[in-house]
């Protein structure tokens, strides 16, 4: 039987509303994952990074198949996700800012 830690998370008001994003860059290196979460809105040309998550590989990973456990099971209960006209690859917006 393995020996469990327990733990509890603390999840703030302010944290807990969340950020809105549709659109997430990301980016890594042989130790890092950095991801970008952008809002667009349309017509405008110019958007902002909301938010940045930095992690490593491994829980990049981990979150990575989290993300599909999650989706596989959203599916089974709501149905398949449709996502309309997108190409097998979809394009890298040209993405340019401060880090």
């Amino acid at each position: 039987m393995k020996n469990e830690t327990q733990f509890q998370i603390e999840l703030k008001e302010d944290v807990a509303e969340g950020i809105y994003s549709n659109l997430a860059v990301i980016a890594h290196s042989s130790s890092e994952f950095v991801m970008d979460f952008v809002r667009m809105m349309p017509g405008v040309t110019k958007a902002q990074v909301k938010s940045r998550i930095i992690m490593t590989p491994e829980h990049a990973k981990r979150l990575t198949m989290a993300l599909l456990d999650n989706i596989k099971r959203y599916e089974a209960q709501f149905g398949d996700i449709k996502i309309p006209d997108m190409p097998s690859f979809a394009p890298v917006p040209k993405y340019k800012g401060d880090a």
